[in-house]
């Protein structure tokens, strides 16, 4: 699609604000980008522009409201701008289409798009899965919530191309035309409830990463997820290729003991791909991320040889389950991407030691107790910081874990977890809660472990 001329609104300056002012540039249509944060500034946000687009367009900031934004032919959306806020829908009724920027980014899509969501285990697939396709095409381009906007990223896509694209379900909330050959979504569990407001809700957002597909194309779905299972075997419009790291199920993925194995007709014999010991990932929700890919691939067209060359010598991701270093013979696991209780959950479960976990943040009005229950043992001290700390605390000791410290700063925490922890133990940071309020984002609390970490000396 061609936007010469069109005039577009772009709401927020963040990423994805940037990457749809530089595809706009592109094309020759007229922007402007709006951002209502107190702390933006219109020099501020023409500086974190792409050096070409730094006098591109229209930037104005404080309060935003549709009688002071012109009249635009189209919206793009920030993914942390409510679909029903004022503005949102004061646009609407004068009927101009809203987009989330990943939208816009698909109108100038030129080659083959894989879509990635999920509440948990989307970075790590979509990382694996950008590694897998590379070994197969020369020009992959991995977008969304992960690398480089989608829009940043469009005009450079070609015919032979590939898009892999971790999608939120704020992002999915405003698409159009989006559709990907290949899909996935990898769980849906209570997360961003602030904003959707019903687990129906959610998992509406998360299916619509389906609207466009056809029985040409192919969604990969949790087996094990009972609101997937039920969507694979109803409302699916796409071909749906199932994994499972428990049940088997009559076609798709699964793990049996040590092993992934696949069934792609029915009553087919299993076909063995690989021991899970023979990846550099560790725990049962990689196994699943791991099948997911796969499957993923393996539908685009690549081979398992291809495949599973490139999954064996895969790292972990960074902030997801990843072991910084061992000091004094404590290991040390940075899993800041657990930003709610099931990916903490994930994180507990692959922990071989016993466990000093961190835990609490920005209060996203989740709910703790299957977090606590997953404990089972493991934990032998739970170090808690932030909003949510009391929350936590208070949860755990309803379920009979009394083994609970309070930290001011996150400094505090971690000097008090490297004096709890003994030789043969795991400090896990896995806070089940989203960061904001003491960091900028979760990689940036990851961070800053790793840095701890690995300035702790022999003998500290």
């Amino acid at each position: 699609m061609k936007f010469t001329d069109k005039k577009f609104l772009v709401v927020g300056s963040g990423r994805s604000g940037i990457g749809a002012m530089h595809l706009l540039h592109q094309q020759g249509a007229i922007a402007l980008l709006a951002d209502q944060s107190p702390k933006a500034s219109v020099r501020g946000i023409r500086d974190s522009f792409l050096e070409e687009d730094r006098e591109y367009g229209q930037v104005i900031v404080g309060e935003i409201t549709a009688d002071n934004v012109g009249d635009p032919e189209y919206v793009v959306l920030s993914p942390a701008v409510p679909t029903d806020s004022p503005l949102v829908s004061a646009l609407r009724e004068r009927q101009i289409p809203i987009w989330s920027e990943l939208e816009l980014g698909y109108q100038c899509e030129q080659g083959l798009l894989l879509g990635i969501t999920g509440t948990n285990g989307k970075t790590t697939t979509t990382t694996l899965l950008g590694e897998i396709m590379k070994a197969a095409y020369d020009a992959v381009h991995v977008v969304g919530n992960i690398g480089y906007s989608y829009a940043r990223e469009a005009m450079e896509t070609r015919p032979d191309s590939v898009s892999v694209a971790e999608i939120s379900s704020f992002q999915l909330e405003s698409i159009d035309s989006l559709h990907p050959h290949v899909s996935a979504i990898l769980n849906i569990t209570p997360d961003h409830l602030y904003r959707h407001y019903t687990m129906d809700n959610y998992e509406a957002a998360k299916e619509m990463i389906t609207k466009n597909q056809t029985a040409d194309d192919f969604c990969v779905l949790n087996y094990m997820d009972e609101r997937l299972r039920r969507f694979g075997q109803g409302a699916c419009p796409a071909r749906v290729i199932w994994f499972s790291s428990e049940e088997e199920p009559e076609t798709g993925y699964f793990q049996a003991g040590e092993e992934i194995l696949c069934r792609l007709e029915k009553g087919q014999d299993p076909i063995r791909l690989m021991n899970i010991h023979d990846m550099r990932l560790v725990g049962r929700c990689n196994v699943e991320n791991v099948m997911a890919a796969i499957a993923m691939a393996h539908a685009a067209g690549l081979s398992f040889e291809t495949i599973l060359k490139v999954v064996r010598d895969f790292p972990p991701v960074p902030h997801r389950i990843e072991f910084i270093a061992e000091k004094n013979g404590v290991s040390y696991y940075n899993d800041s991407k657990a930003t709610n209780p099931d990916a903490a959950i994930q994180g507990i479960r692959a922990m071989e030691r016993p466990t000093v976990l961190i835990g609490g943040g920005y209060d996203k009005k989740n709910t703790f107790d299957e977090w606590i229950e997953a404990f089972d043992g493991k934990v032998k001290a739970l170090v808690l910081v932030g909003e949510t700390a009391q929350a936590i605390a208070d949860c755990a000791r309803a379920h009979g874990f009394d083994r609970i410290h309070f930290c001011g700063t996150f400094e505090e925490c971690m000097r008090l977890c490297t004096s709890l922890a003994e030789p043969g133990d795991s400090v896990l940071l896995s806070p089940a809660c989203a960061s904001w309020g003491m960091f900028d984002n979760f990689e940036q609390r990851g961070d800053v472990f790793r840095s701890y970490v690995l300035g702790l000396a022999d003998g500290q």
